[in-house]
C-alpha cells in the first residue's frame, strides 16, 4: 500500500534511507537514475510523489545522498579510531582508505559517470570538497587561514585520483590502490616542503610576497556548512 505523505511526515528521514537502500540494489543495472528511484518506490511501497519530495532531482539526489552517507559513516569511524601514534600523512592515508572501503565500487562508478556530466559537475566538485572537509575535520584540523583551503584542495586532488585508480584496481585487497595513494600523498608532502622553503627564503619570500600575502589573508568559512567563494565551508563536526 502506498505511504501517505501527511501521515508519515515524521518518518521522512527513515523513508529516505530505505529508498536509498532499495535504490542501491538497482544502481548496478539502472545507474543513479529515474528508473532506480521508481524501482525503489515499488520495492518499498512508496508513492512516487513522496519519493519525489525526498529526492526531487531523482537519481542525482540519490547519488549525492549516498555520498553524504559515506562521509557521515567515515566521520563516525574516524572518531572511534586511535590515531595518536600515526604521522599526519599516515592519518590522511588511513582516512582515504577507510572512505573507499566503506563504498560500493559499482555505486561509485555510476556516480562518477553521472557527476562528470557538465550539468552536474558543480555538484560533483562540491561533494568531493565535502569529503576532503570531512576528513580534515575528523583529523582535528585547526587551520583558519589559507591553509584551510589548500589542505582541502590538495586532498581533493589526492582523493579523486585515488578513486579513479581504485575503480580499475584488481589487485588482492586493493594493495595497488593503497600504494598509489601513498605516492600521491608523497607528492603533496614534497609540495608542502617546497612551499615552506619559499616562505623561509629571504629572497623567494620577497619575490612571491603578493601571492603569499593573499594566501595568508584568507580565512576559513564560518557558521558551519555553507559556501564561500564557490566552495563549501566547514561541516561543523570537527575542529574550530
Amino acid at each position: 500500500m502506498p505511504i501517505d505523505a501527511t501521515s508519515h511526515a515524521g518518518a521522512a528521514p527513515d523513508l529516505a534511507e530505505r529508498l536509498l537502500d532499495a535504490a542501491l540494489t538497482h544502481v548496478p543495472f539502472d545507474g543513479w537514475s529515474e528508473a532506480a528511484l521508481r524501482a525503489a518506490c515499488l520495492d518499498t511501497g512508496t508513492d512516487m510523489a513522496l519519493a519525489r519530495a525526498l529526492y526531487p532531482r531523482g537519481g542525482l539526489d540519490l547519488a549525492l545522498a549516498y555520498h553524504r552517507r559515506g562521509d557521515a559513516e567515515l566521520a563516525r569511524l574516524l572518531a572511534a579510531e586511535d590515531l595518536r601514534g600515526l604521522k599526519i600523512r599516515e592519518r590522511v592515508a588511513l582516512a582515504v582508505r577507510r572512505r573507499l572501503e566503506l563504498a560500493d565500487r559499482e555505486a561509485v562508478r555510476r556516480g562518477m559517470v553521472l557527476l562528470s556530466l557538465p550539468l552536474n559537475a558543480p555538484e560533483g566538485a562540491r561533494a568531493l570538497w565535502q569529503t576532503a572537509d570531512t576528513i580534515w575535520n575528523a583529523l582535528g584540523d585547526t587551520s583558519e587561514d589559507g591553509n584551510w583551503y589548500s589542505k582541502r584542495a590538495l586532498l581533493s586532488g589526492v582523493y579523486s585520483s585515488t578513486v579513479l585508480y581504485w575503480l580499475g584496481d584488481q589487485s588482492p585487497g586493493g594493495e595497488a590502490s593503497w600504494a598509489f595513494l601513498d605516492r600521491r600523498i608523497e607528492d603533496v608532502m614534497r609540495f608542502e616542503k617546497a612551499k615552506a622553503q619559499v616562505q623561509d627564503s629571504p629572497v623567494l619570500s620577497k619575490v612571491f610576497a603578493l601571492p603569499l600575502g593573499i594566501f595568508a589573508s584568507l580565512r576559513k568559512p564560518q557558521g558551519g556548512a555553507g559556501c564561500t567563494g564557490g566552495l563549501p565551508g566547514s561541516t561543523g563536526h570537527g575542529a574550530r
